[in-house]
């Protein structure tokens, strides 16, 4: 089964770690890239555009969704065996350890 592992966590996190942190970090978000079956990093939420769509009007909004202190800033896409397995999974990623990874089985048609 799909699961989609949505990473979460503050934008200035990233900043107030050492050099060497963000180096670590970094190996470890590339070896786990090898396993996923995709994802990416987003830029920051500043960039982001929200759309709505109201009795036939599209309505945009600079920034994310909700006011919230931690903002969506990647994702991995897994093909796992369980959900167990999925946890384990978002366990190794490295945001989870400041932030919060949302595990969610994807619809598969």
């Amino acid at each position: 089964m799909k699961y989609m592992a949505l990473i979460y966590g503050t934008e200035d996190a990233w900043s107030a770690l050492s050099e060497e942190e963000q180096r670590k970090a970094t190996e470890r978000y590339m070896a786990l890239s090898r396993e996923a079956t995709d994802g990416a990093e987003l830029q920051d939420s500043d960039t982001a555009t929200t759309v709505r769509v109201r009795d036939g009007e599209t309505l945009t909004t600079d920034g994310p969704f909700a006011e919230t202190k931690e903002q969506l800033g990647g994702y991995y896409l897994i093909d796992c065996g369980s959900l167990d397995e999925a946890i384990e999974f978002a366990a190794r990623i490295p945001a989870a350890e400041r932030g919060v990874v949302e595990v969610r089985p994807v619809v598969e048609r």
